[in-house]
């Protein structure tokens, strides 16, 4: 089965850190602003999602109990629609609003054209 987003290794051990300290959590894919393009992590809720938000998945992480939610603007993924998403953690400072900011490190994308055949299955 595809699926439009995953999470590395490194992500999912971040993950399950920030878990522990803030309960559960969701993603927000920034689409630029002041933070950036990356994906911004917040406790499951905080960022308010609406109608003009896509939710691309519910990341099933080892050792999270429930679902690591992924959003992005209804605008943004017009134009990602044909795109998988891999979070992925790097050394760096993270994004301003993101929990992963005091941790000295922060989320990032990696992306690559979904298959055809992946496409097919995500239209059903």
């Amino acid at each position: 089965m595809a699926t439009r987003v995953d999470v590395t290794p490194a992500a999912a051990g971040l993950l399950r850190r920030l878990r522990e300290q803030h309960g559960p959590l969701m993603f927000h894919q920034s689409g630029g602003c002041c933070d950036g393009s990356s994906p911004m992590c917040f406790p499951e809720g905080e960022f308010r999602t609406g109608r003009s938000d896509v939710l691309l998945e519910s990341l099933a992480v080892e050792g999270v109990p429930e679902p690591v939610t992924f959003w992005m603007s209804a605008a943004q993924f017009e134009l990602w629609k044909h795109t998988h998403l891999t979070v992925d953690v790097v050394p760096g400072r993270g994004a301003g609003f993101s929990l992963e900011a005091p941790e000295g490190v922060r989320f990032l994308i990696r992306s690559r054209l979904l298959t055809e055949e992946e496409l097919a299955s995500l239209r059903h």
